[in-house]
């Protein structure tokens, strides 16, 4: 259970940074300047929209033969190590990252209460320094590295359900 927590703490810490909601904040705390309203926010959000994300995964694990479902989280950290690679915009249409992220971790970990607490925090720990420093912080972190890291974590994870499917078969 610990090591499902700390597995997603990581991954979505790593996965937000350059994410929609990491450049919603900033441009919330750069306009309103107040930073508890702005990270209770954050916080309720994230909470709500990752227990329905965390809460499909793990109907997903529940219902799915365990063969298909290793073989679909193989896909889902597979695309997830490449389209972490694309920054987003504040402007895109596209599905959340981190969601899907906590789809997949719930899924292959069955662990719902760990993923969703580790996802939460890993927003949270990428999001409160952006509210609190601004266009300061975010303009001096190393975005494609920080991406990089998280795509070589989403290719291992990846191997790792990889490994599973072929052992289940």
């Amino acid at each position: 259970m610990f090591d499902s927590f700390l597995v997603s703490t990581g991954v979505v810490a790593l996965a937000e940074v350059g994410d929609k909601t990491q450049l919603l904040s900033l441009v919330l705390a750069a306009k309103y300047r107040k930073p508890v309203p702005i990270i209770l926010g954050v916080f309720a959000a994230t909470l709500l929209s990752h227990a329905g994300a965390g809460g499909i995964g793990a109907l997903l694990s529940d219902y799915l033969k365990p063969a298909i479902l290793n073989w679909a989280v193989v896909a889902s950290f597979a695309l997830m190590a490449g389209w972490i690679l694309v920054p987003d915009k504040l402007d895109d249409a596209e599905g959340d990252k981190t969601q899907i992220a906590t789809v997949a971790l719930a899924a292959q970990f069955h662990q719902f209460f760990a993923v969703v607490a580790g996802t939460t925090l890993g927003m949270m720990l990428a999001n409160v320094p952006v509210v609190f420093l601004g266009h300061r912080f975010a303009d001096r972190l190393p975005a494609k590295a920080v991406h990089g890291v998280a795509a070589l974590i989403f290719v291992v994870l990846g191997g790792i359900a990889l490994r599973n499917a072929l052992m289940t078969n």
